[in-house]
């Protein structure tokens, strides 16, 4: 039975189904699938109706779908993303903007904004996403749900239309942090054995950036954490450079998105809505060398979050800088939030290590998600925090 779209979630060529392939762990679960990946027979949009028209329709679906259906689960459509994934709001010039249930009023946040929405809704059980610059976890945090960015190259990402590959994550979202634990082992292969966390660590300097407002509404959640796993020691994660990390994404991420569509966008001409249009712009006159100079940084910054995750420690911080903006805000005002909320994200996805929003605040009304990053590959440790302090042991 066609799912009833109630949140403006689904895109209008993804309204489709695909039945499993198998029986597994998610048998009897429903999910939904970002307009980001392909599916055998349908057409990938990618939020672009130019690239819908000018894209033939993929004859092989990603691979994540295929592990899916072949778990159990059942695809119910294809969700609204960002045009190219290209942002953090949701709102899609072309497409509209999905319903946050958990925020009315406000956007859901992107890339991933449909998926988000949907969870948050119940419309499914748990929906996939990718997560670039943070279109997971802002999405999870604005939308009160679930929501992990995995250790790069962790999960195949085939079948995607590309963004920043060396960024690129699958990631996917849930309420029931039972669930969200299952659809990890079915995309991870299996759960491997990890060490319990060794020590908690408070990224003073992120709380600081997120300001006061955000840090009083997630002072319950760490407390709920803290006490299962000891206090925290207060930790400088950016050591006064959060510009300059950021700055350094923004510079390898356009050049990565230039060199993967630079001959589209030059051929086609795309019709691109506001931000998505001035980033490819700058993105066509970057400076080499400053694309250079902040590959260096990456490796850098690698190196310092390497050193304080070491083999078991965890980093708490802020998802985002607020809650979620109101629906048609500024795009002066969009931007700069993006831009605060880029420094709460950026560490892990340069690292390429993994970080996990949990829904444990509320400010004014709205949710907010407090974070965890935990060691490359030590992904386990995140899936199995989220149920000791989501759904604790009656």
């Amino acid at each position: 039975m066609p799912i009833t779209d109630t949140l403006d979630a689904f895109v209008p060529h993804g309204l489709i189904e695909r039945t499993p392939t198998g029986e597994g762990p998610l048998s009897g679960r429903t999910f939904a699938l970002k307009d980001f990946f392909d599916v055998a027979g349908v057409p990938t949009a990618a939020g672009s109706p130019d690239w819908l028209a000018s894209h033939p329709v993929p004859q092989k679906s990603a691979s994540v779908l295929d592990t899916l259906l072949a778990a159990g689960a059942r695809l119910v459509g294809k969700t609204h993303t960002d045009e190219i994934a290209w942002s953090l709001n949701g709102e899609n010039h072309h497409y509209g903007t999905p319903i946050n249930p958990a925020a009315p009023g406000r956007i859901p946040g992107g890339s991933s904004s449909g998926s988000a929405a949907a969870t948050a809704g119940g419309l499914v059980d748990f929906a996939i996403g990718s997560d670039t610059g943070g279109s997971v976890r802002l999405p999870a945090s604005y939308c009160g749900i679930i929501g992990l960015r995995p250790t790069h190259d962790r999960i195949a990402i085939d079948g995607a239309v590309p963004l920043a590959p060396s960024y690129d994550s699958v990631g996917w979202f849930a309420r029931d942090p039972v669930l969200f634990e299952q659809v990890g082992a079915v995309l991870f292969g299996g759960l491997k054995r990890v060490p319990a966390p060794g020590k908690l660590l408070l990224a003073t300097d992120l709380f600081a950036a997120a300001g006061p407002a955000v840090g009083q509404a997630l002072a319950d959640g760490v407390a709920r954490i803290v006490a299962l796993y000891g206090t925290p020691e207060e930790v400088d994660v950016g050591q006064g450079a959060l510009g300059a990390w950021r700055n350094a994404f923004r510079l390898i991420q356009s050049d990565e998105a230039w060199t993967a569509h630079a001959d589209w966008v030059k051929a086609v001409k795309p019709n691109f809505g506001p931000g998505v249009r001035e980033r490819f712009a700058a993105a066509a006159t970057l400076d080499p060398a400053e694309v250079a100079d902040a590959r260096v940084l990456r490796a850098d910054i690698r190196a310092r979050m390497d050193a304080l995750l070491g083999e078991d420690r965890l980093i708490l911080l802020p998802t985002a800088a607020g809650i979620a903006p109101l629906r048609n805000s500024s795009g002066e005002a969009l931007e700069a939030f993006r831009a605060r909320s880029l420094e709460m994200l950026c560490p892990a996805g340069h690292a390429g290590v993994p970080q996990i929003s949990l829904p444990l605040g509320t400010l004014d009304g709205c949710p907010v998600g407090l974070s965890i990053i935990a060691p490359r590959g030590k992904d386990e440790m995140l899936l199995s925090l989220a149920r000791a302090v989501l759904a604790p042991a009656s």
